[in-house]
């Protein structure tokens, strides 16, 4: 991969980078579908630009990594801009100081490319209010992830719920994939009605919060969450007349199906990598009504509770 480094630069220069990187590359006119800014503390942006790099294999796109220093002093920016290397697109990691880590909004909106979809993901600690910040304003989709949060990490989901909008999403919950659609797929195959569910998770998961609050919403009883070692979620239960449909799962790699009346059946439910789940959230940009219903469920049963 070919980077320029732009010492003490502007928003037009490294856009003027870009293109001079394109032509080098011999590629004037990139096929880019998106912007996806990643809004990352310096000591983490490597790792966000590798599973940045990996999602952009399927969705090629013009990453800015942008770097929020200290807001005191002399505003600078500092930019690392390429092209190749692995990469589906172009990208920029762009490191703010002084007081324009407060308008980071206005470096960022000039770079963003012409009529095509906007995403942003804050890898470690969200705002509280993604739609509401001037980064986040400038998305569609925003993508956060309370299970990667060093802050508050038992209350980070439930702050994302309160303050949802439409186009937010987070991580946590594109972990449940391959769990509610298990879940389903058991429902299908047994169509009885669920007296009571459980889920049993470590002590703090924000997937295990939001999967409670999915089977409250969709089954329409009560649903226990119980402590585990983990890692993650490690056993949902759904009693039925007929008896338990049981997955238990305590590696993070192969459960165990258990169903009235079948032979117990071993089923694939690995957990996944952040470039993995970074990718799913990528192919959809349109509001996620089930994540909405189940952040308003979440909200709703912590004040019950």
């Amino acid at each position: 991969m070919t980077m320029f480094e732009l010492q003490n630069t502007t928003s037009s220069k490294i856009a003027a980078e870009f293109v001079r990187a394109r032509t080098r590359a011999g590629s004037p006119a990139m096929g880019m579908v998106m912007t996806l800014i990643i809004v990352v503390p310096d000591e983490d942006a490597e790792a966000a630009m590798q599973a940045a790099q990996r999602a952009s294999r399927e969705h090629p796109a013009r990453v800015l990594g942008i770097i929020l220093g200290d807001a005191r002093g002399k505003p600078q920016v500092d930019a690392t801009v390429g092209t190749g290397g692995g990469w589906g697109g172009e990208t920029a990691l762009i490191r703010l100081r002084g007081e324009v880590v407060r308008y980071a909004e206005s470096v960022v909106l000039p770079l963003l490319l012409p009529d095509s979809p906007v995403a942003i993901w804050w890898p470690t600690e969200p705002p509280d209010d993604p739609a509401d910040d001037p980064l986040g304003a400038l998305a569609r989709r925003r993508i956060t992830d309370s299970a990667a949060a060093t802050r508050g990490k038992s209350s980070v989901m439930h702050r994302q719920c309160q303050s949802y909008a439409p186009g937010n999403t987070d991580l946590s919950w594109t972990r449940l994939t391959p769990w509610r659609a298990l879940l389903a797929a058991a429902l299908d195959q047994h169509p009885v009605k669920v007296a009571r569910a459980s889920v049993s998770a470590e002590r703090i998961s924000p997937s295990a919060d939001l999967l409670v609050a999915w089977l409250n919403d969709r089954l329409r009883v009560p649903v226990e969450r119980h402590t585990s070692e983990g890692p993650g979620i490690t056993q949902v239960v759904m009693d039925t007349k007929q008896g338990p449909i049981t997955i238990t799962r305590e590696d993070g790699r192969l459960a165990t199906f258990s169903s009235p009346g079948r032979p117990d059946r071993p089923v694939a439910l690995k957990r996944r990598e952040v470039p993995a789940l970074l990718s799913e959230e990528l192919r959809r940009l349109d509001e996620d009504d089930v994540y909405a219903a189940t952040a308003r469920r979440l909200v709703a049963l912590e004040k019950e509770s």
